[in-house]
């Protein structure tokens, strides 16, 4: 394949684990040191599907770190029904209690990336409004205080984006966690898709940490173990896909009929350059963070709901 040939294939971004796989999958090559589990729910209509990236060929090969990626998808995330995401909450929460430090009390800050100002980035943001936060009431009164005899301590932070703060993202949450010491991070963002049908419907854990931004090719100092110094637990929505995915998905019909080589020539021609800084996301998206925003911030409120003396 031709270089500008594989930069036009390779433009098309995603952040979620599982769509990589699949492009594996639909080109028939086998990835070692990946381990994939998958999960349906009938009852709850539910898939969840882990990707455990288990050698450093894995990682090179995925071009992720070595780690755990958690899928849950979630046909009706998007749909306004209390019911379906209190369950989705649920689910989360016990996902979530799979990836945190085993500890009796934990002390976790939960980041919510992003901007505020734009919607599809405000997922982040939103979920801390609806968090329920204790360090200060444990600080101030002990768990005794709180009527409980061993409770966890959460506490909150949105640190905005460079463009608002002149600041690295990374170094205010590093500045942070120097100073309150927590156990754990867990960063909240919203992602970047390869898939139509998974905007707003799809929820990605993952023990690796976050890179933010990295989906829109707005490229920051990563939060991981590394560089905050404490375990670093990413929790993603994709709630934008890149414009040259929906224009490859129009015309897959067409593509399905033409040759390999008459394909990549194809959308060589057909997905220019310009598309490539345009990312799409749905119409009532503003009411679909509201509510995915809430459904999240419940999941973490159940798993920090009651701590194990």
């Amino acid at each position: 394949m031709k270089e500008r040939e594989k930069r036009a294939m390779g433009r098309i971004r995603t952040d979620l684990a599982l769509e990589t796989i699949e492009k594996f999958e639909e080109d028939q090559v086998e990835i070692r040191g990946v381990v994939i589990e998958e999960n349906y729910n009938k009852e709850k209509d539910i898939k969840t599907t882990v990707v455990k990236i288990e050698t450093e060929n894995g990682a090179k090969t995925m071009g992720r770190p070595q780690g755990i990626y958690i899928t849950m998808e979630a046909p009706n995330l998007s749909v306004p029904d209390e019911d379906y995401h209190r369950e989705i909450s649920k689910e989360l929460a016990r996902h979530m209690k799979k990836l945190l430090p085993e500890k009796g009390e934990l002390k976790a800050l939960v980041v919510g990336l992003g901007n505020r100002e734009i919607t599809p980035d405000a997922l982040g943001p939103d979920v801390i409004s609806n968090l329920h936060i204790t360090r200060h009431l444990i600080e101030e009164y002990g768990t005794l205080g709180m009527g409980e005899t061993c409770a966890h301590s959460v506490s909150g932070l949105v640190p905005g984006v460079m463009a608002q703060t002149g600041m690295e993202t990374m170094e205010i949450i590093r500045g942070v966690v120097e100073e309150t010491k927590p156990d754990v991070v867990i960063a909240i963002d919203a992602l970047a898709a390869r898939s139509v049908k998974r905007l707003n419907r799809t929820i990605q854990l993952t023990d690796t940490g976050i890179q933010p931004g990295s989906g829109v090719g707005n490229h920051r100092n990563g939060l991981t173990e590394t560089t905050l110094g404490v375990k670093v637990i990413g929790i993603g929505v994709p709630t934008v896909v890149d414009a040259a995915t929906i224009v490859q998905d129009a015309m897959s019909h067409l593509l399905d009929a033409l040759e390999e080589q008459e394909k990549k020539e194809f959308l060589e021609e057909m997905i220019t350059p310009s598309l490539h800084s345009m990312f799409m996301t749905p119409k009532d998206v503003d009411e679909t963070i509201k509510r995915l925003s809430y459904t999240i911030s419940e999941g973490l409120n159940l798993t920090f709901a009651k701590a194990e003396a």
